[in-house]
């Protein structure tokens, strides 16, 4: 199966509340709620095509409400600052008591919605004011029984700074002493603001301060206490984790632990936030599933989509990873990355769907679509503490318009979109069900045909590959200009023998994401003539072959 992954911050997902008042708080600008993630709503996702769902921000984190203002992002706080591993965070629950009930309920709804699960696991830092209310007996807090007078220690949860905490703004109602190392590797006393300030590095014996020497024998503390919170949330039922910066953590810590993982959930997803490409292998040997594409396809996919760059250099970036590439992450959106549609970006989504069939089409890795995504959020609110920067705040309450739009109070029948929203969502619904039910997507094999263009196709603008497995057989061509382009496309004779072609003088296909009837001659002797619309393309499913 080639996993779809739809990801959603559940705080901002069903939340209705249209008041967005900067910088507001639960109360003025409203949360959406895990039960407001009905039945109806996952019947969506699905239908839309995805076969998972990433939620992200479940486990309990800092907020300005329940934690010291000044160490905290916002008033909603960031997912990633973590203040008990073991327990979901009450915002999002109508009975704050019931909670972890609440989200095994979800958790149990969208399995039967015939979804999986994904959350969040955080590795590498939680929040200066951690401790865990809702940790299983028997199991002893993260810095609990630490030595604060060690600068490191593997026996320590923690690194320790041997002076106060005094970073370089106002931390007023808030302590620290000894400081400890900040989540970023930040090894002072005195982050800034553009440091993760509101975290602390977590300690897996590896001695930063003594040129990285690692310590690992006997098995650092850290290590136990980390596997035990892996272990728990997947005895609630999820079926993946999405590993948040997952290379700031040693490869030796994951050789250990997912091993023990897969040995009692033995179907257990793994997805690695990693930026560095010379590290990528080594993180797969350690039982990783899946790894982020982003400095390779993403950052290429986002050049040729702004116009920056020709789209025959996508061959190079597919390439780079030939021999990983099925366990490369395709995606164009996330929490972290700009929306599609903002001013930041290329201003409509429209204009991004050429590279999401490359990203859903190209190979048979999985592909990732974030909330609002297929509607076109732009992302241009000045929600509060993230400011109008392109993205979907994750640090503030917030109600985000195109959400509300398509769930109309919790219908989820896009009553409140645009016709440009409607097109949009009916581009994402064709693309992702095809990506997840054509063999030639899922199970075939890529033949790249960009070297093989001449007069009549422009490199710079367009881009063509067959996808093929058995007989089923895919031409996709895609215009990344901004004007219709008629394209001449050429397929070389030993594209033919090396995918046991068979020509023709003519054939029938259909594009699968509008139904459209074509016919073309499918030779290596005869250029195949396709007009395509600006931002289109066509994914045409070849007839007799």
């Amino acid at each position: 199966m080639k996993p779809i992954i739809y990801q959603l911050l559940p705080r901002t997902f069903a939340n209705y509340n249209d008041t967005r008042k900067h910088n507001g708080t639960l109360q003025e600008n409203g949360c959406g709620k895990l039960n407001a993630i009905t039945p109806k709503a996952l019947r969506a996702i699905r239908d839309l095509g995805a076969t998972h769902v990433w939620y992200t921000g479940i486990i309990r984190h800092a907020t300005a409400q329940y934690n010291t203002p000044s160490i905290v992002k916002g008033k909603a706080g960031s997912p990633y600052a973590i203040t008990d591993y073991y327990d979901v965070h009450p915002d999002l629950c109508e009975d704050k008591r019931r909670r972890m009930q609440e989200f095994t309920a979800l958790v149990e709804r969208t399995h039967q919605h015939n979804l999986k699960v994904i959350i969040d696991f955080v590795p590498n830092h939680v929040a200066r004011e951690y401790h865990s209310s809702a940790k299983p007996r028997g199991v002893e807090d993260l810095g609990a029984t630490d030595n604060p007078q060690w600068a490191f220690s593997p026996l320590n949860n923690f690194y320790y700074i041997p002076e106060p905490f005094t970073p370089q703004f106002n931390t007023e109602g808030y302590t620290e002493s000894p400081a400890r190392a900040t989540g970023n590797d930040c090894f002072t006393a005195h982050p800034s603001k553009d440091d993760w300030y509101e975290t602390v590095k977590l300690n897996y014996g590896v001695f930063y301060q003594g040129g990285g020497e690692k310590q690992f024998d006997p098995i650092p503390n850290t290590w136990h206490k980390m596997l035990h919170i892996l272990l728990f949330w997947a005895s609630k039922g999820v079926d993946g984790f999405r590993c948040d910066m997952a290379e700031m953590v040693p490869v030796e810590f994951w050789q250990w632990a997912i091993p023990q993982v897969k040995e009692q959930y033995a179907d257990m997803l793994f997805v690695a936030e990693v930026y560095n490409p010379a590290r990528y292998r080594d993180y797969l040997a350690t039982g990783f599933d899946y790894l982020y594409d982003k400095v390779g396809m993403y950052d290429y996919l986002r050049g040729v989509t702004s116009k920056n760059w020709a789209a025959e250099g996508i061959t190079q970036q597919w390439q780079a990873v030939d021999d990983i590439r099925e366990h490369m992450l395709y995606f164009l959106e996330n929490h972290d990355e700009q929306r599609i549609a903002s001013g930041f970006f290329c201003g409509r989504g429209m204009c991004a769907e050429p590279a999401m069939i490359v990203a859903a089409t190209l190979g048979t890795n999985p592909v990732m679509i974030y909330a609002g995504q297929e509607l076109g959020e732009k992302g241009m609110d000045a929600e509060g503490f993230s400011g109008m920067d392109g993205k979907t705040t994750i640090f503030d309450y917030w109600g985000v318009k195109s959400l509300q739009a398509w769930g109309n109070h919790g219908k989820f029948d896009g009553a409140g979109l645009n016709e440009e929203q409607r097109d949009l969502r009916h581009f994402y619904r064709q693309l992702l069900r095809l990506a997840r039910t054509e063999k030639a997507i899922t199970h075939g094999q890529l033949y790249d045909l960009e070297y093989a263009q001449a007069e009549g196709f422009n490199k710079h603008e367009q881009f063509a590959y067959i996808r093929k497995y058995k007989h089923h057989t895919l031409l996709v061509v895609l215009n990344f200009d901004d004007h219709q382009t008629n394209i001449m496309v050429r397929i070389p004779k030993e594209a033919f023998e090396h995918l046991e072609l068979s020509e023709y003088d003519i054939v029938h296909a259909t594009d699968l994401l509008t139904d459209t009837p074509y016919s073309f001659p499918l030779n290596a002797n005869t250029p195949i003539c396709i007009t395509l619309p600006a931002w289109k393309g066509v994914v045409l499913k070849i007839k007799g072959n």
